[in-house]
C-alpha cells in the first residue's frame, strides 16, 4: 500500500482490539529508553492520550509519501522512540525520534515506522510493539482529529 497524507495536528490514536475503546497512551514511569506506551481505556485528562502528528521539519510542506513524527501533544519534547522494536516516549532530540507513515487497510490505517515495521498493540496495557507489517486487527489504528497543533508549537 502507499502512505497517505495526514493533516497535522492533534490526535487520539484508537487501538482496534477486542474489549472497550483502548488509546495510545504514554505511561507515567520511565525506564531506560524512556515512558512506555502501551493502550488503554479512556481517561478523563488528555495528557498521555492526546498526540501530535506533525512533519519531521519545522515549516515543512506536505508531500506525499513523507513521514511524520509523534509527540506528546501536552509534552512537545516527548516523542516517540522506537529502541528494540518497542514503543516509548522520550524527551530527547527531535531528530532522535521515530519516523511513521500512515497505510490504508480494511477498517483504518496501519502505521509504519521508517524501518518498515507496523505499530501492533497486543492487549490493552501491553507496550506496542513494532512487527512486520500483516493483515492482523491489532495492528490496525484510528486516528481521531481533536484539533490544529497547539499554537506556538509549529
Amino acid at each position: 500500500m502507499s502512505a497517505i497524507p495526514v493533516k497535522p495536528g492533534k490526535y487520539k490514536i484508537h487501538a482496534h482490539i477486542i474489549g472497550p475503546t483502548s488509546l495510545l497512551t504514554a505511561t507515567e514511569y520511565a525506564v531506560k529508553h524512556g515512558a512506555p506506551v502501551i493502550t488503554d481505556r479512556l481517561n478523563p485528562l488528555p495528557i498521555e492520550q492526546e498526540w501530535v502528528i506533525d512533519y519531521p521539519d519545522a515549516g515543512q510542506e506536505s508531500v506525499p509519501g513523507s513521514p511524520y513524527v509523534i509527540h506528546l501533544a501536552y509534552h512537545p519534547a516527548a516523542g516517540l522512540v522506537v529502541p528494540e522494536d518497542r514503543l516509548f516516549v522520550n524527551s530527547v532530540a527531535r531528530a532522535e525520534w521515530a519516523k511513521f507513515t500512515f497505510e490504508p487497510v480494511i477498517g483504518g490505517i496501519k502505521i509504519i515506522s521508517d524501518k518498515g515495521l507496523a505499530l501492533r498493540a497486543g492487549h490493552r496495557g501491553a507496550q506496542i510493539q513494532l512487527v512486520a507489517p500483516t493483515p492482523e486487527f491489532q495492528e490496525t489504528w484510528t486516528l481521531e482529529y481533536v484539533g490544529p497543533i497547539p499554537s506556538g508549537e509549529e
